[in-house]
This record gives C-alpha cells, sequence and structure tokens, in this order.
C-alpha cells in the first residue's frame, strides 16, 4: 500500500481507505448501503489492514450512530493500528443543538462519538456540512480546543465551497488555530466538478482531498452498461435520489470508456476508475466501500500498478464535460490559458 501525506499535515494516510457508512446501515439510504455487523464488520478490517488499509472513515449521522459502534466494536482492542476519521454537523435529531458546528454541538457530538467508537481521540474530524448561521470563528477556537485537549489529532471539512474553505483558513492562520488538513469530497470520472475550483485551492493551500463515492454513486461497478437496463438488484432503484446526478449519455460515454481500457488491462471498471483518481494531484486517500468480502477485495486491486498516459487521457476525454463559468474561458482561450493552466 502507498501512502501519502494528508494535505500539508505530517499524518500519512493510505491510498485506500475504508468507508464504514455499511456498518450497521439502516434506514432507505445506509440499509440500501449494507448492514454489516460487528462480526463481519471486524473481519472486513481484518482484510484492510492485511492489505495495509490502516483508515478508516465514518460519521455519526449514518445509520444514527450504528456506523460508529460498529466501527468501535470491530477495531477494539488494536485501537493502535488504525485511523479514525469521522465526520459531525448534519441533524442528529429535531433539536436545536442536534445540528451544525456551534461550540455546544461540536463538543457534545466529539463526545458522543468518543463514546460510541469506544476511544478517547479522534484521528480526524471533519465538519460534514458548513454551518452559515455559526461564526467561522467559534467554530475554530472549538476546534481548537478539542485538539489542544487531545480529542482530536487532525481537522477537515467534507462538502464545503471555495470560499467556505479559503476564509476558514485565513482566520485560522490570523488566530493561530488548528488548520483544516483535508476536504473529504465527491470526485469520480462521473463527476469532475472538484477540478475547477477545489482542486487549485487544496494546491495553493495545501488541503488533501479525501475522496467520497469514487464509483459516481454506484454507477461505475461494471454492472451499467449502454443499451441494457439498469440492473434489477442494483441499489440505485433506491438510492439514486440521494446522490450526485449524471446524464445517461456521459454514463455511457465514460462507461464505454472504461470497458475499453478495462479489455487493455485485464484490470475490472471499478478497478480502473479508482486508480484513475490515485493518480489526480491533492489526492490523499481515496474511501472505498464494500458491503461483502468480495467487493472489498475487487476494490483493493485498483492499487500496485498505473495506468498509462494513453489511458489516462482516453478516460479524461470521455468525462470531461464544460466547465461552468467563470472557468470555461480558462479552458478554451488561449490568453487565459497561459495566465492561469489547469491544475490536471
Amino acid at each position: 500500500m502507498d501512502y501519502r501525506r494528508l494535505g500539508a499535515s505530517g499524518l500519512k494516510v493510505p491510498a485506500l481507505s475504508f468507508g464504514a457508512g455499511t456498518f450497521g446501515g439502516s434506514g432507505p439510504l445506509f440499509g440500501a448501503w449494507g448492514n454489516s455487523d460487528a462480526q463481519e464488520a471486524r473481519r472486513l478490517v481484518d482484510i484492510c489492514l492485511e492489505a495495509g488499509v490502516n483508515l478508516f472513515d465514518t460519521a455519526d449521522v449514518y445509520s444514527n450512530g450504528a456506523s460508529e459502534e460498529v466501527l468501535g466494536a470491530a477495531i477494539k482492542g488494536r485501537r493502535d493500528a488504525v485511523l479514525i476519521s469521522t465526520k459531525t454537523s448534519l441533524p442528529m435529531g429535531d433539536g436545536p443543538d442536534d445540528y451544525g458546528s456551534s461550540r455546544s454541538r461540536l463538543i457534545k457530538a466529539v463526545e458522543d462519538g468518543l463514546r460510541r467508537l469506544g476511544t478517547d481521540y479522534i484521528d480526524l474530524l471533519q465538519l460534514h456540512a458548513f454551518d452559515a448561521g455559526t461564526p467561522i470563528e467559534e467554530v475554530l477556537s472549538t476546534l481548537d480546543d478539542l485538539v489542544r485537549a487531545g480529542k482530536l489529532r487532525y481537522v477537515g471539512v467534507s462538502n464545503f465551497s471555495g470560499w467556505q474553505v479559503m476564509k476558514s483558513l485565513g482566520l485560522a492562520e490570523q488566530h493561530g488555530y488548528a488548520r483544516y488538513a483535508a476536504h473529504q469530497v465527491y470526485y469520480s470520472l462521473l463527476g469532475r466538478d472538484y477540478e475547477w475550483e477545489l482542486m487549485p485551492l487544496g494546491l495553493d493551500q495545501g488541503v488533501g482531498a479525501l475522496v467520497w463515492s469514487p464509483l459516481g454513486w454506484g454507477r461505475l461497478t461494471g454492472k451499467i452498461r449502454r443499451g441494457q437496463p439498469l440492473p434489477e438488484r442494483s441499489r440505485l432503484h433506491d438510492t439514486a435520489s440521494f446522490g450526485p446526478p449524471v446524464e445517461d449519455e456521459h454514463l455511457y460515454k465514460v462507461v464505454d470508456a472504461l470497458e475499453a481500457v478495462a479489455a487493455e488491462t485485464g484490470r475490472t471498471v471499478p478497478q480502473i476508475a479508482i486508480n484513475w483518481l490515485l493518480q489526480r494531484p491533492t489526492v490523499s486517500s481515496v474511501i472505498i466501500g464494500a458491503r461483502n468480502e468480495e467487493q472489498l477485495r475487487q476494490n483493493l486491486g485498483a492499487v500496485g500498478w498505473a495506468l498509462t498516459p494513453e489511458q489516462i487521457k482516453q478516460l479524461d476525454t470521455a468525462s470531461e464535460v464544460t466547465a461552468p463559468y467563470p472557468y470555461f474561458p480558462y479552458r478554451r482561450q488561449e490568453g487565459f490559458a497561459r495566465l492561469n493552466p489547469p491544475a490536471v
């Protein structure tokens, strides 16, 4: 397993990390992802550690805390061998203090997370969403206090816009608060919006990307093909509306390119989609999920080899879309491009 620095921090993370959203799954979304109990989760953790995958990502909102509880049980007795990444800020109830990133909410969320995970510290805590109702200084000072208290080692964010990340980084530098080391983002061959603003920001500011849903919300599993109906057992029947949208023709264009590269390499479509991400700037780790041992072992096969420049170009071309304003002139007009060469 390749290990990479998380942005400009000193934390080294594996190129692949494991998403524990399938642990203890319940409800219309997480139940469709998977529902591994503690025994099965422990087996999946065993396989990950054997392969060098020691970073496990979860969130308090995953099945109302059950994911954290099952992960805690699965790693019991080997806390020093793993890195725990979890997230908070999304609603955990209907009360006024059950969501957001206020001081009281963050302190309670961290204490609850530590209890569910069965540990006294969290390696990486990420804010799951931007809280526009809480001053950024309050958020940062609270996180800094939790870091200084030893309850958090590193902090980051997820699903923030560029200005939200940049303003936070500026205030952290101004006040000497703990700095965001990571940004957990959606990025895949089906969704490359991360490249327009957040990737250049990450390059400039040393913020590493942890990629969620690298298979385009389950669309790049190799089971969806042009001219064929959605497989009867696909979870997309129940979960498509929760995830990033994609036009059918764009999906099929990307899948066609993936299948062509798969035929050349002897690799699977998911392995190729993940390997492409691992060669992108700022990507510190790609979060893979698995409902069972077979899926996990297949995804682990995405490392230890590399796509050729020609194959990368083929995938780039198939997945490219017109950039939104104000970015499209920088891709289309020579004068703009000379001033601001693309990050990728």
